[in-house]
């Protein structure tokens, strides 16, 4: 039907919550103060320098060994403006290399710190956004959640001291008839709160085919590990809403936060097309280069800039991945509608989006 909907613009009107709304308490017309989901951020600057065997793997122009600046943004999962940093929440990290500064030439890593993603279809994520409206959440007694074995059904997890909002009631029931969502439904249940953006585990969920200098296509996926390891709060600590972007600020003041890029291979079987399903453990894993962040982003300008997962280097394609796909065209959407934002510059097939 001419004028329906494209499977993007439902996506990001399905994710949007009202007070990211440019006028929440009026006629909605569609316009964005925030990001759809990740609204609260913060970013930071540094660099990435590849490691010795990278460019035998990625004819890459940032894996080639020489320093190269990075800005960063780190954010919370929640598509609200109020943070919640002590709530138990997926974390985002979205990274720009700059490539070179005379031509503005960039690609971008995003990541969560999921190791997989809710759905393999588009399609299915769009009931899958439908179904997990945050909602009111409180601990189950003991009691319900013995009726809940009886019941062979998942027991509500105990939310984090002070959180009364979150998606996982509504998750926990569209992954109850959808066998694909239910490890990364059950894993972002219980994911927690950090202690710092620097001390999580992000993955890049998607599959990437990237070239050797012999011409070898592999399909691999990224995730970014962070040097002074992964710690989160306690289960029983006081409830805090605000601390990451304090936290990390006094982090950068005494010493970089680091990360270590790693690239697992797939093999033979591996689903390079359903970022839904892990590859098994025993992959083999390459160290590609560290980050090093040193700085904190303008605010202003960090909140302006777009992302995309399709703004790659040369010698990076994207999988197949329908989701990947559909994020192309649903982060145009939602970066078209963002007040202030800043298109990235692409070619070809890409399209401009955020994170």
């Amino acid at each position: 039907m001419d004028g329906a909907p494209t499977l993007a613009e439902q996506l990001v009107t399905t994710l949007v919550l009202p007070d990211v709304l440019d006028n929440p308490e009026g006629p909605p017309d569609g316009r964005l103060r925030f990001r759809p989901v990740h609204a609260v951020g913060v970013g930071a600057t540094g660099t990435f320098i590849a490691s010795d065997v990278a460019r035998d793997y990625c004819v890459a122009r940032h894996f080639d060994g020489a320093p190269y600046p990075v800005t960063v943004r780190f954010s919370n999962g929640l598509g609200s403006k109020v943070p919640h940093d002590g709530w138990s929440d997926v974390r985002g990290m979205a990274t720009r290399f700059h490539l070179s500064e005379a031509t503005g030439e960039a690609t971008d890593l995003i990541a969560m710190t999921l190791p997989e993603f809710f759905t393999a279809t588009p399609e299915a994520f769009l009931d899958f956004a439908v179904t997990a409206k945050p909602g009111p959440v409180a601990r189950e007694a003991w009691w319900r959640k013995i009726l809940d074995l009886l019941r062979l059904e998942i027991p509500l997890p105990d939310p984090p001291p002070g959180q009364t909002e979150s998606p996982v009631v509504g998750a926990l029931t569209y992954a109850s008839r959808d066998r694909n969502a239910q490890l990364a439904v059950l894993q972002a249940a219980t994911i927690g709160a950090p202690v710092s953006y620097a001390r999580a585990t992000y993955h890049a969920v998607h599959a990437f085919a990237i070239r050797a200098p012999d011409g070898v296509r592999r399909f691999v996926r990224f995730d970014w590990r962070p040097v002074a390891g992964v710690f989160n709060t306690g289960a029983d600590d006081p409830p805090r809403d605000v601390y990451l972007k304090q936290e990390l600020t006094d982090r950068l003041a005494r010493e970089p936060a680091r990360f270590t890029l790693m690239m697992t291979l797939a093999e033979t079987g591996d689903a390079v097309d359903d970022p839904s399903r892990p590859w098994p453990p025993h992959r083999m894993r390459v160290v590609m280069g560290e980050l090093a962040l040193d700085a904190l982003a303008d605010d202003k300008l960090i909140e302006t800039m777009s992302f995309n997962p399709w703004l790659l280097a040369d010698g990076v394609e994207p999988s197949n991945d329908p989701v990947l796909r559909a994020r192309r065209d649903a982060y145009k959407v939602s970066s078209g509608r963002r007040i202030g934002a800043v298109p990235c510059p692409f070619s070809g097939s890409s399209a401009h989006g955020e994170t």
